[in-house]
């Protein structure tokens, strides 16, 4: 069954890449409107994946782990964050698996700036990454280190729930499907970063590890940061539209859904920090355009 997975994820990202630029460019780019143009500000709060993560997680009782949290004198759980992949693709999770297991262990000094590129990077084949997905503007292309995206996006999220300052982050171009828009980071090598300033006075330990396909990641301090609460709100939606490719290995008039379509959207992130004196911080993140993802079927044209 599990090669059956793969061969079918292989087929997928070739497929996918073989189409890239008539799959990902249906229709009109995706573009900041004018005065009076698209739908009304929906101003309402974004579906998706939970916002934190209050489990378990899955090294508590690693002795090298607890070594850690005694060696570095980090002994509290400041935030942490989950991500599911999703039917991930052939080589995506083999990337976040190593990309997890280099990153744990990582120690952020009082003031110092954390750079993924710099401790992940580069994603080379000498480093032990795969060809995985990723995406350029509006296509799903593939690179080596492919999905590594997921680890900038629970750092960004770990980052941003310990109530540290984030010195640089790059949203994706199109929705993805673990996290809701607007909670996302990406990364590419010696042009997009992930990084965060340790603003607290003390050691932090990073730890990642995945089960299955989920991902996880924990931050260790010393500081009780406040409760952190992301809010989205849609400004603007911009449907997905359906691209049809022919199959002949498929029957007559079988379909297929081979990639789910997402919508594209513009969306307003704003964080809400209680401390406990009572105080209450709005802080706004801004606003991220994605372009919507296309649903890709495919319509068989073989034999019945």
């Amino acid at each position: 069954m599990r090669n059956l997975q793969i061969k079918v994820a292989v087929f997928t990202l070739l497929l996918l890449v073989a189409l890239g630029v008539a799959v990902f460019h249906a229709g009109a780019p995706f573009k900041e409107p004018g005065a009076g143009e698209g739908p009304e500000n929906k101003n309402r709060s974004l579906p998706g994946e939970p916002k934190e993560y209050a489990g378990g997680l899955p090294w508590e009782e690693d002795p090298e782990f607890l070594q850690a949290l005694e060696t570095y004198d980090t002994p509290r759980l400041m935030a942490q964050f989950k991500a599911e992949l999703k039917n991930p693709f052939y080589g995506e999770l083999a990337n976040v698996k190593l990309a997890a297991e280099t990153l744990k262990g990582t120690v952020v000094k009082p003031g110092e700036i954390f750079s993924q590129n710099q401790t992940l990077g580069p994603y080379t084949r000498e480093k032990g990454y795969q060809v995985g997905p990723m995406f350029v503007g509006t296509r799903l292309t593939e690179s080596i280190g492919g999905g590594v995206c997921k680890i900038a996006t629970l750092l960004y999220n770990a980052a941003v729930l310990a109530n540290l300052e984030v010195v640089e982050r790059h949203h994706h171009s199109m929705p993805v499907t673990y996290v809701s828009p607007g909670q996302d980071a990406t990364v590419a090598y010696g042009i997009k970063d992930l990084k965060f300033k340790n603003t607290t006075p003390d050691n932090i330990l990073i730890w990642a590890g995945t089960v299955g396909n989920v991902a996880y990641i924990g931050f260790y301090g010393k500081t009780e940061p406040p409760k952190v609460t992301w809010e989205h709100r849609i400004l603007q939606e911009v449907p997905f539209q359906t691209v049809y490719r022919d199959d002949p290995t498929l029957p007559l008039g079988e379909e297929k859904i081979l990639v789910d379509g997402l919508n594209g959207c513009l969306v307003e992130t704003e964080l809400h920090i209680d401390y406990p004196d009572g105080r209450r911080e709005v802080r706004h993140l801004g606003k991220s355009w994605y372009h919507p993802m296309p649903q890709l079927i495919l319509r068989g044209t073989g034999k019945e």
